[in-house]
């Protein structure tokens, strides 16, 4: 083929010279390709795993319930007590008796499924945020700021989950802000996220180092794009997927967490229904009222596995080396 077949063989709708460079570019975004190729290939994987369909239902089962609880709840209110039923056995009527004040526990339980998904999902939106943020500009940048974050990330991976959210709500109210004081779910929230982002940040951070030096951020970075959009536009959604697993899980991982803050007594406090204050409630009647604790326990847990079976599934639809 000679040189001028070979110039009228090219489309020239498809490549956009900058005239200041004089490099040649696609006018397409190259990594939309890429990405649909993911996440395409990441959909056939899914759709053959079945930790990812009972994970589904699990989730959507619980998230319907958190978002309808009266469809769930089998018309009773969980406000609605009476002594003279109190740690009254389940029964054909009521599924899960009643409690040590003669409220139907399938309410209770029911309606505690909004406060503690509610929490979860705040503190894991937290948790992206500050992970996303602090590794895109550790990694990006380099240097000192890089030192530094990483520096500031150690600190506080030395002081574990559960315990650093523990010592902020013990010293919430004397703080003044009004969120930390009333032990509410912005203030669990909070906490678990203030103590809970280190290990997404280091995901992004290790990303965005790998991806930065390919070729198409190298010719973005050419064309005079600033920063801001190489990160958003360039790096972060090839640098997503790590992140997306780990989320999913720690979905499952702060529900948990948050029951167990509960159970220590410095998580969420009456009148709020979560599953935490249910498990907190009925451990001094376990031996003469044991559903008080089976119960909102075998609910939490089912949560807890379905988040981190998601994950799993996600994780090995994402990562190429899982598959056949």
């Amino acid at each position: 083929m000679t040189d001028q077949q070979q110039e009228q063989s090219l489309d020239p709708a498809q490549i956009e010279v900058d005239v200041r460079t004089g490099l040649g570019a696609p006018s397409a975004d190259v990594t939309e390709g890429r990405q649909n190729s993911l996440w395409s290939d990441a959909w056939g994987q899914l759709r053959r795993n079945p930790l990812f369909w009972i994970g589904s239902f699990l989730g959507v089962f619980f998230v319907l319930m958190a978002i309808f609880p009266s469809w769930f709840a089998r018309g009773a209110d969980p406000r609605a007590c009476s002594l003279t039923e109190s740690k009254q056995p389940p029964s054909s009527a009521h599924w899960m008796g009643f409690d040590q004040q003669g409220c139907d526990y399938l309410a209770n339980v029911v309606y505690g499924a909004r406060t503690s998904l509610t929490i979860g999902l705040l503190s894991v939106i937290g948790v992206l945020l500050l992970g996303v943020i602090i590794g895109a500009v550790a990694g990006y940048y380099g240097g000192i700021a890089d030192s530094l974050l990483a520096r500031l990330t150690d600190i506080f991976f030395a002081l574990p989950l559960i315990l650093g959210a523990l010592i902020l709500l013990r010293v919430g109210p004397s703080t003044g802000l009004p969120i930390l004081s009333d032990r509410g779910a912005g203030a669990v929230a909070i906490a678990l996220s203030a103590f809970g982002w280190m290990t997404a940040m280091r995901l992004v951070r290790s990303q965005v180092i790998a991806v930065k030096s390919q070729d198409y951020v190298a010719a973005a970075r050419a064309m005079g794009a600033s920063n801001f959009r190489i990160l958003t536009r360039h790096i972060l959604p090839n640098a997503v997927a790590p992140v997306l697993v780990y989320s999913t899980i720690t979905v499952g991982v702060l529900i948990a967490a948050e029951a167990t803050l509960t159970y220590l007594g410095v998580g969420l406090q009456r009148p709020a229904i979560s599953w935490g204050l249910q498990i907190e409630n009925g451990q001094s009647l376990l031996r003469t009222a044991p559903h008080l604790v089976l119960f909102p326990s075998i609910i939490l847990s089912l949560t807890v596995m379905a988040f981190i079976m998601l994950g799993d599934a996600l994780r090995d639809a994402l990562d190429p080396r899982q598959r056949s």
